[in-house]
């Protein structure tokens, strides 16, 4: 097990496109949840790791979990 994040090779080209939106239609309901789940206050909710601890490896943000 290394003990560091290896980084993508920089030459190496990408079969995918520069940004997720041009998966996803204007009118996908996905984006209705991607919106909704803005607005919540995630703290309030009693959501864990709303707020960021200062040490240790940063970890996903409670609102993305949700939108999977």
């Amino acid at each position: 097990m290394k003990r560091f994040v290896e980084g993508v090779e920089r030459t190496q080209s990408t079969m995918f496109p520069a940004l997720l939106d041009e998966y996803v239609a204007e009118d996908n309901s996905v984006r209705v949840i991607d919106a909704f789940s803005d607005t919540l206050d995630l703290k309030a909710l009693g959501f864990e790791g709303a707020v960021p601890v200062e040490m240790g490896r940063p970890s996903y943000h409670p609102a993305v979990m949700l939108k999977i």
